[in-house]
């Protein structure tokens, strides 16, 4: 019989989660080899024994985790998750329930032990992601699953396995994780579809047994749901195993997640810098700072979280435009983080020209466009403003009381520059913040 959970028991324990607001992942495996995403092996129907010589060349002697940690923090990031064991089954952790692990390559090391020590040196959150699916696995169904690479292979069409084996290793696993290498701050499964999902993991066995060990891990969605569910963790009926956050992967909710009474319920955009969550040396489609602190701060506004994920080459290093990215947001962020961390939604309407925050009374307006006069504060009230300023430099924002806003006497404007009525430049053309501090009671909840 499976138990259930409350909304107020799951805000209390992702407190720390929504205040950090951003993190990384980190998608590393065999697949930094070839370079095609950690998918190669589906996408290419490679068997097994067309993989292997992956494993036999793995060895990524510039893996440094404690710099992957520093870029991280330098770059405003408050949490990082690292793919345990992904879909080819490969762990680079030491697993004694396979010979499938970086102990076993020339690398010959725990690289989980190693990340998840880093991580804590720099002050950080630690999470791990492991793969609900297995395709190195022999109990894991080939034939007819949707996403196994030897799905259409006739030679496993009258293949006997047993599942509940496989699930007893998931869960073997699943264990060594969490009781091998500290205290977990997050737990990120990864994924269900129809057939494999909730009680097909065992799922309540398996939380059960996880928050024994780790009592306040968060843990996502995905024990019964993928990118593109929620679970029950929107219902009146939260499973046990039904998560602590939603984690939609790619695309950002229009108005934040909220269950079926219109609640906010924690969630997290997973996002990639190019087109790849894995190391891709011919996708140079990266996308610029300015959009993922744009799309940070959209998140936040709408009461989520954003990780932002890397990909590393098989040496162990970040590529190079990540890197440049991670800095340029870093920098932002530590002009501006005060209006990012420990921020959340704002029951106001929605400015034309950017994205409220809002942290305790205090509302930060993140302005994306230049105004052409004075900027409408929509929501916002003269009487309620103790005082607005720049949020990079404390430089004092005016009210406006321009010719040209009479028209709108129930709108308040703030001014730029000396002359209300003239175009002024943003100070900073990503995003420029007016900190606006207000006399009245207000807050987010705990």
């Amino acid at each position: 019989m499976t138990m259930e959970q409350t909304l107020e028991s799951i805000y209390r324990r992702t407190k720390w989660f929504r205040d950090a607001r951003f993190g990384m992942f980190i998608h590393w495996g065999l697949y930094a080899i070839p370079g095609k995403g950690e998918w190669i092996r589906s996408h290419q129907s490679l068997s097994i024994e067309d993989y292997q010589p992956y494993f036999e060349a793995f060895n990524p002697t510039h893996y440094n985790p404690r710099q992957w940690a520093k870029e991280a923090k330098a770059a405003g990031m408050k949490y990082m998750v690292l793919t345990a064991k992904h879909h080819d089954g490969f762990c680079l952790f030491d697993s004694a329930y396979t010979d499938y692990k970086a102990t076993n390559t020339k690398i010959g090391r725990d690289l989980v032990a190693e990340f998840v020590e880093a991580v804590r040196a720099e002050g950080l959150k630690v999470g791990l992601y492991y793969s609900l699916l297995d395709w190195h696995h022999p109990d894991y169904p080939k034939y007819g699953d949707p996403y196994h690479p030897m799905r259409n292979h006739p030679d496993f069409k009258d293949e006997d396995v047993d599942f509940d084996h496989y699930v007893s290793y998931l869960h073997h696993q699943v264990e060594e994780l969490v009781t091998k290498y500290g205290k977990l701050d997050i737990l990120w499964f990864d994924f269900s579809y129809e057939g494999k999902k909730g009680e097909d993991w065992r799922a309540s066995e398996l939380i059960h047994m996880v928050r024994k060990y780790q009592p306040d891990v968060l843990v996502d969605n995905r024990l019964e749901a993928s990118g593109e569910g929620f679970g029950s963790l929107v219902t009146d009926h939260i499973q046990s195993y039904s998560g602590d956050f939603v984690s939609p992967e790619q695309i950002l909710p229009h108005q934040g997640i909220r269950n079926c009474k219109g609640d906010l319920v924690p969630w997290e955009l997973c996002l990639t810098m190019n087109n790849s969550w894995a190391y891709n040396p011919t996708d140079l489609a990266y996308k610029s700072p300015k959009t993922f602190i744009r799309k940070l701060v959209e998140c936040v506004s709408k009461g989520g979280n954003m990780i932002l994920n890397v990909g590393p080459n098989a040496l162990g290093e970040f590529p190079k435009a990540a890197r440049e990215i991670l800095k340029e947001i870093g920098i932002w962020l530590e002009q501006y983080g005060e209006a990012i961390y420990e921020n959340g939604l704002v029951n106001l309407p929605k400015p034309e020209w950017g994205y409220y925050t809002q942290k305790g009374s205090t509302i930060y307006a993140h302005v994306f466009e230049q105004p052409i006069g004075p900027l409408a504060l929509p929501g916002i009230t003269e009487a309620e403003v103790k005082r607005m300023s720049f949020l990079h430099d404390g430089s004092e924002v005016c009210i406006s009381n321009s010719w040209t806003t009479t028209t709108y006497p129930d709108m308040l404007f703030a001014q730029y520059g000396d002359v209300p009525h003239f175009t002024y430049p943003l100070p900073n053309e990503m995003d420029s913040v007016i900190k606006i501090e207000r006399g009245i009671e207000g807050g987010l909840p705990d």
